[in-house]
């Protein structure tokens, strides 16, 4: 009797034999995914659920990453009003009750209702400092540079507000996986932007986000951590040797570390990944030998075990999806 497709991704991530290696890309549905706000424009979640649910039924993926376009606003005003770093230390944890907690849980559950059984299905979130520069008023670059100067002004009120975003998100992501039916999480994370301290990062950054980990392992065995290259940033991989993630996806293109070296830094996890993610990439642009060469390429260099085909990030939202089939066809040749 064939696997289920959730029974390919879940072998996979077990590090088992699989008789082909799954792959999986996704991107963003609404226009201005970091801005958008469906829980003051209701109409927005109409559209991402609209939007996930014709990309699953027309592409049929071995596995989904569940989109949050419209949910980025974590609900809280002492994150976007905060001017200092003492001002932010002031936020308060949300209520059981909020729509951040409720209208997530039930547009998950939604996904998981109609494709959870057959599918795998991750649920996208995002650490305490990339929510940060998403709720803040000005771009992510200016945001970036305003963390930097909040933690320089003082680092332990950064780091106890952190703690409080970071166990509201933590409740999240046990109540996706237990309420909203979710495989479990794909976990959105990366180093401070032009720091390369170690120990400030250890300090700041990682308990709040090995905290969300060990909730949403609680939940679930089966979870996904992501270190964002998103705009060419580049991480060090290292740091995250020890964060408890079934799964770990990587920039593998721009950090210039592909899946066989990852495996060097990651041994004991399942690797997903491979493809950049970028217009001009092999998988946004190559005809259809060179993708297929490609992921002949991935495959040949790092192995067949503990392996799912992906991408880098977010592909572009005009991908003809056609290509992610050619991926998969080739890898199951391979």
């Amino acid at each position: 009797m064939a696997l289920s497709k959730k029974e390919l991704v879940l072998n996979a991530m077990d590090r088992k034999e699989v008789e082909r290696v799954p792959s999986g890309f996704w991107f963003h549905f609404l226009k201005d995914e970091t801005h958008a706000d469906a829980f003051t424009h209701p109409e927005l979640e109409k559209q991402l659920l609209e939007g996930e649910i014709r990309y699953i039924d027309e592409v049929q993926p071995d596995f989904v990453k569940i989109m949050t376009d419209g949910f980025f606003a974590y609900r809280n005003p002492a994150i976007q009003k905060a001017t200092t770093a003492a001002e932010l230390a002031k936020i308060q944890p949300l209520s059981d009750d909020d729509p951040y907690f409720v209208r997530q849980v039930a547009y998950a559950k939604e996904l998981t209702r109609r494709y959870g059984s057959d599918i795998a299905m991750f649920y996208n979130l995002f650490c305490a400092g990339t929510i940060l520069k998403f709720v803040r008023p000005g771009t992510i670059s200016e945001n970036e540079k305003f963390l930097a100067q909040l933690i320089q002004e003082d680092k332990a009120a950064v780091r106890a507000a952190f703690d409080v975003i970071s166990a509201d998100i933590a409740k999240l992501a046990e109540r996706i996986i237990k309420e909203g039916g979710a495989t479990g999480v794909y976990f959105s994370l990366q180093n401070l932007a032009g720091s390369a301290d170690r120990a400030l990062y250890d300090e700041v950054f990682a308990p709040g986000e090995k905290e969300i980990l060990r909730a949403a392992n609680h939940a679930s065995a089966y979870n996904i951590l992501h270190i964002c290259g998103y705009l060419g940033h580049r991480n060090e991989l290292d740091w995250y040797k020890d964060y408890e993630a079934k799964t770990i996806n990587w920039a593998a293109v721009v950090e210039g570390v592909p899946l066989e070296e990852g495996k060097k830094i990651f041994p004991h996890h399942a690797l997903l990944g491979g493809f950049g993610n970028l217009p001009n990439d092999v998988l946004c642009s190559g005809t259809r030998a060179e993708v297929e060469a490609e992921t002949r390429r991935i495959l040949a260099a790092a192995g067949r075990i503990g392996v799912i085909l992906g991408a880098d990030c977010t592909v572009p939202s005009d991908t003809d999806w056609q290509r992610f089939e050619w991926v998969r066809s080739a890898a199951g040749e391979a």
